[in-house]
C-alpha cells in the first residue's frame, strides 16, 4: 500500500498546538495498528535552529543521527514510536539551499531557477523522503509551521497543494485554528476561523477537518456556522478544549470526537480497533499520586517556557512512574548570587537540576547551586552544562583549586578542568559543528548510572563543544568524583557522580531527549526515586 499524507496547518494565531495535535494524531493512529512517519516544515531561512536563541526558538531537538531540530520533534517522540532523523525537520533554508547548489552545479541545464516548480518541486520531494525512514509506513503526518497566510509558507501550502492534486485519493487537510471567547459578550467568535480557512482555500486548500482550540466546548450552533461558511461538513468539525489535568490527555479528547476514526474512513485506512490502554495506565497515574515533590530548576533561559521543554517533560514522566505530583520551581542563575545567601534564595525544594546551555551568564550561580546541593546532601541532577558545573564546583572547594573553570568561561584558567574539545579548536562556523547525536558510553559497574540503566552499556544523545579534562580524572576520583561512564569510542567522560551522596549524578548528553510519559528514561526515574527516598529520610 502506498503511504497516505496528512498535512496539518494553522490559523488565526501561532502556538495553536500544532505539534501537540500533530503527535496526539500520529499517536491515535499508531494505537491503530499503523505504522506512522512525521515530517516538520518550516518556514525559517535558518538551516536548522542550532544558531538561533532560545528565548527566540525554544529548545534545539536533537536526533540520534546528529540533526538539530524544531522542538515540535520532542512532542513527536513522546507520543509515538515514529522513526525521526534529519528527514523529520525541513526549512526554508535548507530547501533554498539545497536549490541554490544545484543551480550552481548546472544541474537545471540553464533552466531560470523559479519557486515554482523548482523550490516547490524539492519540497514534494522531502515529503516523499520522510515515508522512506522505515520499511512500508502508512502514514506521514506533515505539519506546516506558522500560521496560513505568512508569506515565507506559501511555497509550502503550494507544494501540498500540487501533492495533494497529483494524490487526490492519498490526502487529507486537517486545519488547527482558533476560537476566542469575548467575556463581555458572553459568547465564541467562529469570523476569525471563516477567514482563516478562506485564506487557505485562496491558495487552494479546503481543509476536510477543522480543529478548533478553545477555552470552553463549542455549541451546535457554532459547528453549524463553522461547517456552513468554510465548507466542511459539520461531523468534520471538532472542538480541542483546554484540558485539566495534563497535555496527554489531548489523544483521548480527540479519540472520543471520532477524530481518529474519520481520518480512517477519509483515507480508506483500516478499521482496527485503538488500543490505548497503556496510555490510560499513565494518566491514570498522573490524576492519582501518592504524594508531592518540588524540585528547583536553576537555568538561564527560564523566561521561554519551551526552552527546556523536554527537561520539564522527563522530570513529569519520572514523577508519572513513581506516582508523585511535581510542582516546579524556577530560579534564573543570573539572579541566583544577586539576592544575598543562596540558602535563602533557592531553598525549599526536594531536589535540584541544572540543565544545559551556553555562555558565562549565571555560571557562578549554578555553581552555588551545585556547591549547597553538595554539601547539604541534597538529590542534585546536572545536564550536559549541569555536570560541567558540579565538576568544577568539585574541584573548586574539594580539590582546592580556586581557580578551577571551564574554558568557555575563562579561556586562561590555570585549571581548565572543562576544556573545548580538541576538533574543535579554530572552527568558526558555528551550525552543526558540536559533538552532536548518538554515541555509547560504557558504565561502570555498582554506580548509580549502572544501578538506574539496569545495563552497562548505553547510547545516548548530545550536543556540545566542551568535555571534562581527564588531566584531572586521577585527583576527583581519589577525592570521591566517580567518573562512571566514558565514550565507548573513546577516553573521553560522560557521566559523574559524588560517591558520598543520596544521588549527585551528572551527564554530559541529554536524557531528556529520550524520554516518553509510557517509558520514562531511566536517570529521570531514579532522581525521583532518590528526591523521594530523602524526602522520606
Amino acid at each position: 500500500m502506498q503511504p497516505k499524507y496528512i498535512f496539518i496547518s494553522g490559523g488565526v494565531v501561532s502556538s495553536l498546538g500544532k505539534g501537540l495535535a500533530s503527535a496526539s494524531i500520529a499517536m491515535l493512529l499508531e494505537s491503530r495498528g499503523l505504522k506512522v512517519a512525521m515530517l516538520k516544515l518550516d518556514p525559517y531561512l535558518n538551516v536548522d535552529p542550532g544558531t538561533m536563541n532560545p528565548f527566540q526558538h525554544g529548545e534545539v531537538y536533537v536526533t540520534d543521527d546528529g540533526a538539530e531540530t524544531d522542538l515540535d520533534l520532542g512532542h513527536y517522540f513522546r507520543y509515538t514510536n515514529a522513526p525521526l532523523s534529519a528527514l523529520s525537520n525541513a526549512t526554508s533554508g535548507q530547501i533554498y539551499d539545497t536549490v541554490i547548489k544545484r543551480e550552481r552545479r548546472g544541474d537545471y541545464l540553464g533552466k531560470t531557477v523559479q519557486v515554482i516548480p523548482h523550490v516547490t518541486d524539492e519540497i514534494k520531494q522531502r515529503i516523499l523522503a520522510s515515508a522512506l525512514q522505515q520499511p512500508s509506513t502508512d502514514v506521514v503526518l506533515v505539519e506546516i509551521g506558522g500560521t496560513v497566510g505568512d508569506i515565507e509558507s506559501l511555497p509550502f501550502f503550494e507544494a501540498i497543494r500540487q501533492f495533494r492534486y497529483e494524490r487526490p485519493k492519498d490526502c487529507l487537510n486537517i486545519h488547527l485554528t482558533y476560537i476566542p471567547y469575548l467575556k463581555a459578550a458572553g459568547e465564541v467568535k467562529t469570523k476569525p476561523t471563516q477567514h482563516s480557512v478562506q485564506t487557505l482555500r485562496g491558495i487552494g486548500i479546503i481543509p476536510d477537518l477543522i480543529l478548533c482550540r478553545c477555552e470552553q466546548g463549542l455549541s451546535e450552533e457554532d459547528k453549524d456556522k463553522i461547517s456552513l461558511f468554510c465548507s466542511v461538513p459539520k461531523e468534520g468539525v471538532m472542538d480541542i478544549v483546554d484540558v485539566t489535568h495534563s497535555i496527554y490527555e489531548v489523544p483521548l479528547n480527540m479519540t472520543k470526537q471520532g477524530l481518529d476514526q474519520k481520518i480512517c474512513e477519509g483515507l480508506s485506512l483500516p478499521q482496527t480497533k485503538a488500543d490505548l490502554s497503556k496510555w490510560e495506565e499513565m494518566l491514570h497515574r498522573i490524576l492519582h499520586p501518592k504524594m508531592k515533590i518540588v524540585i528547583g530548576i536553576v537555568g538561564k533561559y527560564l523566561q521561554h517556557q519551551d526552552a527546556y521543554k523536554s527537561v520539564f517533560e522527563a522530570l513529569h514522566h519520572g514523577a508519572v512512574a513513581n506516582q508523585v505530583e511535581l510542582e516546579i520551581r524556577r530560579f534564573e542563575s543570573d539572579k541566583v548570587l544577586e539576592k544575598g545567601d543562596v540558602e535563602k534564595v533557592i531553598g525549599g525544594c526536594d531536589g535540584y537540576l541544572v540543565p544545559g546551555g551556553f555562555g558565562e551568564r549565571g555560571w557562578m550561580g549554578k555553581i552555588m547551586t551545585a556547591k549547597f546541593c553538595r554539601e547539604k546532601k541534597i538529590p542534585y541532577f546536572g545536564l550536559c552544562l549541569g555536570m560541567q558545573v558540579m565538576c568544577v564546583e568539585f574541584a573548586r572547594h574539594v580539590l582546592g583549586l580556586h581557580d578551577a573553570n571551564s574554558t568557555e568561561m575563562d579561556p586562561h584558567t590555570p585549571h581548565p578542568v572543562i576544556s573545548l574539545l580538541s576538533e574543535q579548536k579554530g572552527i568558526s562556523d558555528m551550525g552543526g559543528t558540536m559533538r552532536l547525536g548518538a554515541y555509547t558510553c560504557q558504565l561502570k559497574p555498582g554506580t548509580k548510572a549502572e544501578q538506574a540503566y539496569g545495563q552497562t552499556r548505553i547510547s545516548e544523545r548530545h550536543r556540545h563543544r566542551f568535555e571534562f579534562n581527564n588531566l584531572y580524572k586521577d585527583d576527583c576520583e581519589k577525592q570521591g568524583l566517580t567518573l562512571s561512564g566514558v565514550l565507548e569510542s573513546g577516553h573521553l567522560s560522560e557521566i559523574a557522580e559524588v560517591k558520598e551522596h543520596p544521588w549527585m549524578v551528572g551527564v554530559q548528553y541529554h536524557p531528556e531527549f529520550k524520554s516518553k510519559p509510557t517509558d520514562p528514561h531511566p536517570l529521570f526515574r531514579s532522581f525521583i526515586e532518590a528526591i523521594i527516598q530523602h524526602k522520606k529520610g
